[in-house]
């Protein structure tokens, strides 16, 4: 059994959740790697964690699938012997404004919701009693789509808002063992939201945003995973927290929502 606590960071490979081991790994965890489809970024990102000193274990599934999620876990508590905190970082979207309804098709719908909520839902269930064990602590990386209904799309701000409801539910039902919050960021300066909608369309909102927040700037991935760390390794009296990182942005006004790349 690993003598250092341990985390299981889903969508870690790149950006917010490659930032989150990347700050768990210099704070003395070891960590579970997990990506879907970049692998090559995954195996980079847990170098960088070993070169840190930790015991990194990368593990390829797709949250969207039960089974998938039980190994996951298994895999996870067979190799560090422990699971003390899950981070549920994988989310997908697919852009389309409210005036292009019809690029949500039931399939895209359905793997949004799936795996942005469905997933952390599958994740939560297979590491509970782990989790239980270690008295260890949740975060779900969440939006403020899921509180403000603005968002990439309606099936995003859909799962995400069933995400935070989850958050709510979790809290109660772990009590005492286990603490669970979510994460909410506003926009976040990533390759992903640049690749979703293009480059030059991503400058535009993202300049468009940072006008109209109070403190004026978009957060970055490690803005994010600052976030996520402290709620798994210092908040001890915060539990059922929804804790919004949009710079300010939901005290007031509207956040332009992007389109989908012409």
């Amino acid at each position: 059994m690993s003598a250092r606590p341990v985390a299981l960071v889903t969508g870690s490979g790149t950006g917010v959740g490659a930032a989150t081991v990347a700050r768990l790994a210099a704070r003395g965890w070891d960590v579970v790697v997990n990506y879907t489809k970049s692998e090559a970024e995954a195996q980079a990102t847990a170098a960088a964690c070993r070169e840190a000193g930790a015991d990194v274990l990368v593990v390829r599934a797709d949250v969207a699938r039960d089974d998938e999620c039980r190994a996951l876990v298994r895999a996870a508590v067979e190799h560090h012997g422990r699971l003390d905190a899950l981070v549920n970082n994988a989310g997908v979207t697919s852009f389309a404004g409210p005036d292009n309804w019809d690029a949500i098709d039931e399939a895209t719908f359905k793997r949004v919701v799936g795996v942005n909520a469905g997933g952390s839902f599958q994740m939560i269930r297979a590491a509970a009693p782990h989790l239980k064990t270690a008295q260890g602590s949740i975060v779900n990386v969440s939006s403020i789509a899921g509180s403000l209904g603005i968002g990439s799309s309606v099936a995003y701000i859909a799962s995400k808002g069933a995400l935070n409801a989850m958050t709510l539910y979790f809290a109660r039902a772990l009590a005492p063992h286990v603490r669970v919050n979510a994460v909410c960021p506003g926009l976040i300066d990533t390759r992903w939201f640049a690749v979703g909608i293009g480059a030059e369309r991503a400058a535009q909102v993202q300049a468009a945003y940072e006008a109209r927040a109070p403190l004026q700037r978009a957060a970055t991935a490690d803005d994010v995973a600052e976030a996520v760390v402290w709620l798994i390794d210092g908040a001890r009296m915060v539990t059922g927290e929804l804790l919004l990182l949009d710079g300010g942005m939901h005290l007031g006004g509207t956040v332009p929502v992007p389109g989908a790349r012409s």
